[in-house]
């Protein structure tokens, strides 16, 4: 089954999701260069702290706690501590663009915690075949995101619909590692639909994938969460639908596919029409 992911910092919404069927909890600290890639676009930049995972690991039952740092730094090692010290499951190394920057990053790590490199870059894109052979490397997440940006793509699901995510997945699963990727809008919600994001993690082998703002109306923290959404059922709907998906004919998945090519088309030639 997909394991649905939270980032947030608020330790109440954290224990809530949990509760409600949310297997990981993503407390993100990355801020290196992150304002100068994304400040112009309507994107989240978050002020979790140390202190935040700290307080959140404390209080989880079974969820599992993944802690994001910043691209590989001179202070990388202190980090690195920090989030083991916290109570990290894993720890997420974002923005790089060579093996050799995920080679080094495990050797911090040193096995203390798992490590989930997060390709987001052509470059990493490119050495993924490398990167998947590290000893050390748990799984993989690939950020669609940042992805699209560092190609010069205009829209962010353009590599689930030109073949390079079915490439990259490949490549993962032939080295006997998990992966995830994107965001996941609600059940029938998004410009691209939930349930045809979670139809494509299906037919690509997923494990895992980040609910998104609009998931949540960008919620922030428990007092807005209950008044945007009901969890438990919004999760029960994608998870019975995982469910069905998983039973359904391959044509199925190649309709769905072609569908969402067909729908990232038309928002990338409106993009360009403006």
């Amino acid at each position: 089954m997909i394991k649905f992911i939270l980032i947030t910092n608020d330790l109440d919404l954290a224990v809530f999701a949990e509760a409600c069927g949310v297997e990981r909890i993503f407390v993100d600290l990355e801020r290196l260069g992150k304002k100068e890639r994304q400040g112009h676009l309507d994107t989240l930049i978050s002020q979790h702290s140390i202190g935040d995972a700290k307080k959140i690991k404390k209080k989880l039952k079974t969820a599992k706690l993944i802690v994001r740092l910043n691209p590989l730094n001179t202070e990388s090692l202190a980090e690195v501590d920090a989030a083991i010290e916290a109570g990290a499951d894993y720890i997420m190394l974002p923005m790089f663009r060579k093996a050799e920057e995920v080679k080094s990053f495990l050797s911090l790590v040193n096995g203390r915690a798992g490590v989930i490199p997060l390709v987001e870059t052509k470059g990493a894109a490119d050495s993924l075949s490398e990167i998947v052979t590290l000893p050390g490397v748990s799984e993989i997440y690939i950020g669609l995101n940042d992805l699209h940006l560092d190609m010069g793509l205009s829209f962010m699901f353009e590599p689930l619909a030109n073949g390079l995510l079915d490439s990259m997945a490949s490549t993962i699963k032939a080295a006997g590692k998990s992966f995830g990727f994107g965001g996941i809008a609600r059940f029938g919600e998004g410009l691209i639909p939930g349930e045809m994001v979670l139809a494509e993690h299906v037919r690509l082998g997923s494990e895992s994938v980040i609910l998104s703002r609009t998931f949540h109306r960008k919620s922030e923290g428990m007092s807005t969460f209950k008044v945007n959404l009901d969890l438990k059922k919004e999760l029960f709907k994608l998870r019975e639908e995982e469910v069905r998906l998983t039973k359904a004919p391959v044509s199925e998945y190649q309709k769905i596919h072609k569908e969402l090519q067909d729908g990232v088309q038309q928002i990338v030639a409106g993009k360009g029409n403006k």
